[in-house]
């Protein structure tokens, strides 16, 4: 099995150095760190990197910064954006920049290296290789979620994110949402089926209280529901993943 190569950016040296550390005990990663923009820049000029776990908010040259110099030299690196809570549109910028994912610090280093199997499941011993409707997956529900008003950074956009994946693959789990579906969201992440559950309401409440029905309604292509009524998770998991699957047929 060959070694995916992470390039870890963040200005905090020991923070940094610790994740580095973590992740080297998985087996399957090569990893390097490095503490300020400009030496990432450097170091994806000089080698190829699969991962990169970038801070956006550093001294000087900051993550967006470096997303930007990223797209322009055309440095092929799929990054995962990192910080401590910040404000929606900085995350949502981070992401049209071309972030892959966005964390919030502290990470769980568990659901990073679930993150990067996640955009590497031919190169890691735990997941299948990913289908045609996996390929640009990851971009397209976060066109979505942005759209409806879920913001990137509550714990619920991961969840929701990774229930419709799980559901995409195989549609029958939706049918045992409480015994299946949030348990094994639950594994993905370290955490617990009802803390899930309770995430992916709250990221449902969040898009109708920010009022963003018609973007809604107007994703799904009919006038599914008003603002005094809410889709049950199960049917906004189901109603987005069957969307998923129809466009990619």
């Amino acid at each position: 099995m060959n070694k995916l190569n992470v390039l870890i950016v963040d200005d905090n040296v020991n923070y940094c150095n610790e994740i580095k550390t973590e992740l080297l005990r998985y087996g399957f990663f090569d990893v390097t760190a490095c503490y300020d923009g400009i030496t990432a820049i450097s170091e994806c000029e000089r080698r190829k990197f699969d991962i990169m776990v970038l801070d956006l908010v550093m001294p000087n040259v900051d993550g967006m910064e470096v997303l930007r110099s990223l797209a322009e030299k055309n440095l092929n690196v799929n990054v995962i954006a990192t910080s401590l809570p910040i404000g929606d549109e900085f995350i949502t910028g981070a992401l049209r920049a071309g972030a892959k994912y966005y964390m919030t610090k502290p990470i769980n280093v568990n659901a990073l290296k679930n993150r990067i199997m996640d955009l590497f499941a031919e190169k890691t011993p735990y997941t299948p290789p990913k289908t045609k409707v996996n390929k640009s997956l990851d971009e397209r529900l976060a066109n979505i979620f942005i759209s409806v008003g879920i913001p990137a950074h509550i714990k619920g956009y991961q969840f929701l994110r990774e229930a419709i994946k799980m559901s995409i693959e195989n549609p029958e789990i939706i049918n045992s949402i409480t015994k299946r579906l949030y348990p094994e969201v639950a594994e993905k992440f370290d955490t617990t089926a009802s803390k899930v559950e309770r995430a992916i309401r709250h990221a449902i409440e969040v898009a109708w209280n920010k009022g963003k029905i018609e973007n809604i309604n107007h994703l799904f292509g009919i006038k599914v529901y008003t603002s005094n009524d809410k889709p049950t998770n199960g049917e906004f998991i189901a109603l987005v993943a069957d969307k998923m699957i129809v466009e990619s047929a």
